[in-house]
């Protein structure tokens, strides 16, 4: 029996030698190697992660400590040695375990997190509803150097060292987020792991320190001082003990027992204790250490070569990209910025081409935001390039410092819709409801990667605030037109007419509504189908004319539905006295999408087209009961 196999539950790993853990190590990186290689997922944080966490599980007695993960894309080790190996296997498939921490999963997941830097907000919340439940157990708070560049995480850093909370922070430094990690803050851990006048320990200062003379009180005084500067150049962790904390480290986060003497250290002392532990992003894995870039989120792979499958047709993300690069030739005020995603963006060329036009401000997408606004009212053309569901936490300075101010700032929302396996805190389903709300946004959605790249020049001739929205993954392999135009502003594309029923279709579902028109002309049924293309303008006299005309009206987006592109198109019905128009719209209703594979969601969901002729068929009969009653 491997040792793996003689861990179900975390108590299970108190009973094993130290040597046994190392194995325990091994066996962990070759299960998580062989599951992301067949389900895809986050690969290099996990593996780097792995020593730790069983460090973490042994010192401390989960359920009833918590432990707190931060992003949640390295609990793959926590899952497995909580109970969940057997399952392991269902990793980000639909009904399976997620890819994230839930807490309606288990137990063991103290706080479910899917966005950057929030760890130690919740474990010093749940430090606190301990000491007011006057109950006694320990919270630790693990979080990447990545996350750390979040300003939320550096909020809640300074809160807990003012009020002394009793729990403990360990931040996992691999020098990495999903890219390189950048700031001023990234260099100085760098510099914590790198500088050996930073590895000396307190205690040798303190007793240099104490061999010298005390001459009187004065003398005295002066050396305190001196004690006090001195250290900022010996004394590791400063920062952080400046903020309050007891600093532990740095510890090599590989080795199992440094690692052990460290946490139990830690979980004697009292008031917040920050453990620094250094790891390396894939370890174990030559592949992943290797690119960490590339294997930190990462589709099904080759286990023995790392290559990756699925190489095929372009990208929505590598034509932004490619599209970019080519404005930016000709127009040197567009500046490109992101939040620790430049690969994930896209803006990797762009950064090559353009170092002094391209901004990584770290998971910071609050600040990207601001500092885009201040460009724009500097007389630059910024974009901003932030996943959807990332751009959620900046919606303040969305609203406040760019269309208030009517600042043009393109917003370049990559992952909009269905993303699939990541799960609900990933799925981009809220943009359009968060954005067409605020006054002087415009938002646009392509069918497809051409009319992409035409968007963006689009974008950046509008003077004032504007958004594109566009899927993850592969696009529909059209042929890219290489003249880039602008678009008519606010116009919506007659792709089919038809005088029986109009489908009003925005973003990557055109298709499906193409689709279902054409089975519905099987039945003979003659349904027209607009690319919506704006959702903010909408195309008001366009949509109103084939209300008018068909009298139905199927509208199909991919996001929630409630304040999204339907509402729009309801709002505009009513407002001009087509209340009597039948009207069905086709997204997502009020719930949170799980984790499962895009095409399945999207049948699930009824965002097929399929599910457009059965709601037009069945419009039909409601109409043709309803006129039978009269």
């Amino acid at each position: 029996m491997s040792v793996l196999e003689q861990v179900n539950a975390p108590e299970d790993l108190r009973r094993l030698k130290i040597e046994e853990l190392s194995q325990l190590a091994a066996e962990l990186r070759e299960l998580i190697i062989e599951t992301v290689a067949q389900t895809g997922g986050h690969l290099a944080p996990n593996l780097g992660v792995v020593e730790l966490t069983i460090a973490l599980h042994r010192v401390f007695q989960a359920p009833r400590d918590k432990i707190v993960w931060d992003v949640g894309h390295q609990c793959y080790a926590h899952k497995i040695l909580t109970g969940r190996r057997e399952r392991f296997g269902t990793l980000r498939q639909f009904g399976g375990i997620s890819g994230f921490p839930c807490r309606d999963e288990s137990v063991y997941d103290a706080f479910g997190a899917g966005h950057a830097s929030t760890s130690i907000s919740a474990a010093l919340g749940l430090a606190k509803a301990r000491d007011f439940n006057q109950e006694d157990y320990a919270v630790v708070a693990v979080i990447g150097d990545g996350a750390l560049t979040g300003g939320m995480a550096l909020e809640a850093l300074n809160h807990a060292g003012h009020i002394k909370a009793n729990f403990i922070v360990v931040l996992n430094d691999n020098e990495m987020s999903i890219s390189k990690n950048v700031g001023a803050l990234a260099g100085y851990l760098t510099r914590l792991r790198t500088d050996p006048m930073y590895h000396r320990s307190r205690e040798e200062f303190e007793a240099l320190i104490q061999k010298i003379p005390a001459i009187g009180p004065r003398m005295l005084r002066v050396l305190e001082r001196l004690k006090d500067s001195v250290k900022y150049l010996v004394v590791p962790g400063m920062f952080f003990e400046e903020l309050g904390y007891t600093y532990l480290g740095p510890v090599d986060g590989h080795s199992i027992p440094a690692l052990l003497r460290t946490l139990e250290k830690a979980k004697g002392l009292k008031g917040p204790v920050l453990v620094h532990v250094v790891t390396r992003k894939g370890k174990g894995y030559p592949p992943a250490e290797k690119d960490p870039d590339t294997f930190h989120g990462v589709g099904p792979f080759n286990p023995l070569t790392g290559e990756v499958y699925g190489a095929g047709k372009i990208t929505y993300t590598e034509v932004f990209g490619q599209t970019l690069v080519r404005l930016a030739e000709e127009d040197p005020r567009i500046v490109a910025i992101t939040a620790a995603m430049t690969t994930g963006t896209g803006l990797k060329t762009f950064a090559r081409r353009f170092p002094q036009r391209f901004f990584d401000v770290g998971i910071a997408e609050q600040h990207a935001v601001t500092l885009a606004a201040g460009l724009a009212a500097g007389g630059w053309r910024p974009v901003v390039a932030i996943y959807s569901t990332f751009l959620q936490r900046a919606y303040d300075q969305i609203v406040h410092d760019v269309c208030l101010q009517r600042l043009p700032v393109v917003f370049a929302l990559d992952r909009a819709g269905i993303v699939g396996e990541d799960g609900a805190t990933h799925q981009g389903l809220f943009d359009i409801a968060y954005l067409r709300s605020i006054p002087n946004m415009a938002l646009m959605a392509p069918m497809d990667e051409n009319e992409l790249q035409h968007m963006l020049k689009t974008a950046l001739l509008y003077g004032g605030p504007c958004a594109i929205r566009y899927p993850r993954g592969r696009g529909t392999g059209c042929a890219l037109e290489k003249e880039l135009r602008p678009l008519p502003f606010g116009q919506a594309l007659v792709l089919r007419d038809g005088r029986d029923v109009s489908l009003f279709a925005l973003g990557n579902t055109v298709a499906a509504a193409l689709e279902a028109a054409e089975r519905l002309a099987t039945q003979g049924i003659e349904a027209a189908v607009v690319n919506a293309r704006f959702v903010k303008p909408l195309d008001a006299s366009l949509l109103l004319r084939f209300a008018r005309r068909t009298r139905r009206v199927v509208t199909v987006e991919e996001g929630i539905l409630a304040g999204g592109f339907g509402s729009a198109v309801a709002e505009l019905l009513m407002d001009n006295g087509l209340g009597n128009v039948e009207l069905v719209r086709l997204g997502i209703n009020d719930t949170f999408v799980p984790h499962g594979a895009p095409a399945l969601l999207r049948e699930r969901y009824g965002l097929t087209a399929e599910n457009i002729v059965a709601a037009v068929t069945q419009s039909r009969r409601r109409l043709r009961v309803a006129a039978r009653k009269k």
